[in-house]
């Protein structure tokens, strides 16, 4: 499974990923070995989905970082 996910940072900002391993993931980024958010912990999740197909899951990803995506976001998960 590959998982796209949404954090929510402590600034109020949001970082959005693509991973295989969700916990180990999360775990690294409350770690401080993300560069995006190693300065803005603790991190939560506001939004995961999983996905069977790894190039739709990417698709997803990139979908969310847009401008249209980021709206999305906004009107549904936060």
């Amino acid at each position: 499974m590959q998982y796209v996910y949404i954090l929510k940072t402590s600034l109020s900002t949001y970082y959005t990923g693509c991973t295989q391993d969700l916990d180990a993931r999360l775990e690294k980024h409350n770690q401080g070995c993300v560069e995006y958010t190693k300065d803005k912990l603790p991190v939560e999740i506001i939004f995961y989905c999983a996905f069977i197909d790894k190039h739709k899951a990417f698709v997803f990803e990139q979908y969310l970082k847009s401008g249209s995506g980021a709206a999305f976001r906004n009107k549904h998960f936060i």
